[in-house]
């Protein structure tokens, strides 16, 4: 993922800013980390380059 992907993604719950932890990054690409919403506190990972945004719920039922 790239870090300037955050002037455009939100929470998909609540619609608030995210605030990046990054883990691993590869030169401009964030490979490991964690999007947090400043509102809800509900933490989405970043596996692989990928932002994984789906609500709480729905990634409970993806992962099954």
């Amino acid at each position: 993922m790239k870090e300037s992907l955050m002037d455009i993604l939100c929470c998909p719950v609540d619609k608030h800013d995210l605030e990046l932890t990054v883990d691993t990054k590869d030169d401009e690409e964030i490979i490991e980390g964690t999007l947090t919403c400043t509102e809800c506190g509900e933490a989405y990972p970043i596996e692989d380059g990928i932002p994984n945004l789906l609500p709480p719920d729905m990634r409970d039922e993806a992962a099954a």
